[in-house]
């Protein structure tokens, strides 16, 4: 008989993987931490999302165990969280554990005190030495417990110093370097230093594709003619869609590329990646007219809506890596396969434009991809070639589909589909198909008639509940949809919201109390963690304060009304502070500094 624990009440697809755990786990509440207490335990937190790779091979090796659960159970509180319904959580576990260690990702192990300080930070760990540490630690925690309780609060003071440093350690108003184009120069030449001439992309492997930093390129290029940014994210889109990180069969891309060649993805994908490479092709397509640029959105959006749609008009978050527990398995081909599939000739000319071989690329499996193809740029989408592709795709979907399954997780977050909602805007706008703008207006609707209740947003919804107050990130991108909306529409009722929600979010968000400004990631009346930090420099999205600014330059320029552009000024005091030591992490307020620039140099009206 299965075991089962509280987190089988919850609705969150990653706490329902650990509800049959031998573990005792707790979901993040007063609930855990005063059983913490009470009993004088401390508290084993892990973080992580129902996608997740490693925190699969967590669950199965140590969180499925009964030795280790007896471990976990007898001595310490054990905690588990969705990072994707509680950012705010994760994001402030997450800087501990990169002060500690230098590092971070998920899943996520911190051991704390039952004050909620933590003592210990890491990543995934394997069995032994999971089973080292929980040990060690009660020996610690009941023997030498002054210790922890003084590493503890070593760790809060020093995650507090670094989130109060706008408002005590920045420079005063004169000192802070102005944001101006030397900033973006200084961009451009660490993007330059780092770009990989051969393969595209920035540094060495693991690649990520980072969306923002190439929509960042192509408004500078835009606003500059620069053909050192023109290369480079060609170059850069060209290697991401050749490569196997692009599903060639049904769309979309994975997460990043396991190696320097764009070929070997961590295979699970994310609806906020898809979002904005979608929205950056369609930029990408719309200034250079590359054909397989509109090819790569198109793609990613018809996988969107085939894989993780929901009927009522939002996006779920994702698709696992794995299946049945192994790691790509959905993704990957032996070479006859392909004769089961499509016949004789017909495979053997599918394999040769995908690269297909006896050998594989991948553990003796193949990943369908065109770095070896050269010519596939040269087909139109009418050409026999492409109908032929085109059809060979739909035999080999349908058959992957029936082979093995995916994992859905069906969450839907305000902040992720925000962004799908203005990569669909965009969708309309470069390619002028009414169904894109039709699938936006009624995401948004979703998103107001399920994730806004007494004028506040909420964090996500699933099967009909919805969780979390809304943080900063839900704000921005919400408020950018609508502006975008707006612009597509010319219908002011999304203007009307942009400014309500956008208002909300500089009251409860926004520190008045700096100089310098900056954007809270959760809200004043929210739970209040050990810290309460503001995010700039951008991740794998945009951070919350990088969109916030954008949101205010937008709506200055819509109103006219001083309390915006006083806002954006001090948002871009907050920017400047950190910018200017790295430009290539605030790349997404650049393009906001870019187009602020090309505006007050424009003459005679004439500016876009």
């Amino acid at each position: 008989m299965l075991n089962s624990n509280r987190l089988l009440h919850e609705k969150s697809p990653y706490l329902h993987q650990h509800a049959n755990n031998p573990v005792d786990w707790f979901p993040w509440g007063e609930e855990a931490f005063e059983k913490a207490r009470r009993e004088d335990k401390p508290v084993f937190l892990s973080i992580g999302y129902s996608t997740c790779h490693w925190c699969h091979v967590m669950e199965r090796e140590s969180f499925s165990d009964s030795r280790m659960a007896d471990l976990l159970n007898n001595h310490f509180i054990s905690v588990k969280v969705d990072r994707e319904e509680r950012p705010d959580v994760d994001a402030v576990y997450m800087t501990v554990c990169q002060a500690l260690t230098g590092a971070g990702g998920w899943p996520l192990t911190i051991l704390m005190t039952p004050e909620k300080k933590p003592f210990y930070a890491g990543t995934y760990l394997p069995p032994e030495e999971m089973a080292r540490l929980i040990v060690h630690m009660d020996e610690v925690w009941n023997n030498s417990r002054a210790e922890l309780l003084e590493i503890g609060e070593q760790i809060q003071r020093y995650i507090n110093r670094s989130t109060a440093a706008e408002s005590e350690l920045l420079p005063e108003r004169e000192q802070i370097p102005p944001l101006d184009g030397d900033t973006v120069m200084r961009a451009m030449e660490i993007f330059g230093t780092h770009y990989d001439e051969k393969y595209g992309g920035f540094g060495s492997a693991p690649k990520f594709p980072s969306p923002h930093n190439l929509l960042f390129m192509l408004e500078y290029d835009r606003i500059s003619g620069s053909k050192s940014a023109e290369i480079m994210v060609k170059s850069t889109l060209s290697s991401m869609y050749r490569g196997g990180i692009f599903d060639h069969v049904a769309g979309g891309f994975s997460r990043y590329s396991t190696d320097e060649k764009w070929l070997v993805p961590h295979f699970e994908k994310m609806l906020y990646d898809n979002a904005m490479l979608a929205w950056t092709y369609l930029k990408a397509y719309e200034m250079y007219g590359t054909g397989f640029y509109k090819t790569a959105a198109q793609k990613i959006f018809s996988w969107a809506f085939a894989e993780i749609y929901n009927p009522d008009g939002a996006f779920y978050c994702g698709q696992d890596a794995d299946s049945d527990g192994v790691e790509g398995r959905y993704y990957l081909f032996d070479y006859d396969e392909f004769e089961r599939i499509l016949g004789g000739e017909n495979a053997e000319r599918y394999r040769k434009y995908y690269g297909v071989t006896k050998k594989g690329d991948y553990e003796g499996k193949n990943i369908l991809n065109l770095i070896r193809n050269a010519k596939f740029a040269d087909d139109s989408p009418q050409s026999e070639q492409s109908r032929f592709i085109g059809e060979c795709n739909q035999l080999v979907y349908q058959y992957r589909r029936d082979r093995f399954a995916l994992h859905t997780d069906t969450k839907i977050l305000t902040a992720w589909n925000s962004l799908m909602i203005i990569a669909l805007v965009k969708a309309y706008e470069v390619l002028g198909d009414e169904s894109y703008l039709e699938a936006a207006k009624k995401n948004e609707k979703f998103i107001l008639d399920n994730l806004s209740f007494a004028g506040r947003l909420y964090v996500r919804w699933c099967d009909g509940e919805v969780f979390g107050n809304g943080k900063l990130d839900d704000y921005a991108n919400y408020s950018l949809a609508l502006l975008h909306l707006y612009d597509a529409t010319s219908d002011r009722t999304y203007l009307e919201k942009a400014f309500y929600y956008a208002d909300v979010m500089v009251q409860r968000f926004f520190d008045r109390d700096s100089l310098n400004g900056g954007f809270f990631i959760y809200a004043d009346d929210d739970e209040q963690l050990i810290s309460r930090p503001k995010e700039i420099y951008d991740g794998a999205l945009p951070s919350g304060n990088s969109t916030a600014f954008m949101v205010l330059d937008l709506l200055r320029r819509r109103s006219g009304d001083p309390k915006w552009h006083e806002l954006y000024k001090r948002q871009s005091r907050f920017v400047a502070s950190y910018a200017g030591n790295y430009p290539t992490g605030c790349a997404f307020s650049l393009i906001t500094v870019l187009r602020d620039s090309a505006q007050r140099s424009c003459k005679g009206g004439k500016c876009d």
